[in-house]
């Protein structure tokens, strides 16, 4: 799998459906709206939780 700098925490089903989804790196979910992660099947609060603060880790962030 090529999710390699996504969040330790994540679930399998939250990367899967991440990964599908066509972001695979957190780099591709900068500018990402969040209502469009909530849609994903797997990608629950604590996931887009975890996806927020190593996005803001790192200068990034949802929309």
């Amino acid at each position: 799998m090529t999710t390699d700098d996504l969040p330790a925490g994540l679930t399998e089903p939250a990367r899967l459906a991440l990964e599908q989804a066509g972001y695979r790196r957190l780099g591709d979910l900068d500018g990402v709206p969040e209502a469009e992660l909530r849609r994903l099947s797997g990608v629950g609060p604590r996931a887009l939780r975890l996806l927020k603060l190593a996005l803001e880790a790192r200068g990034l962030a949802l929309t």
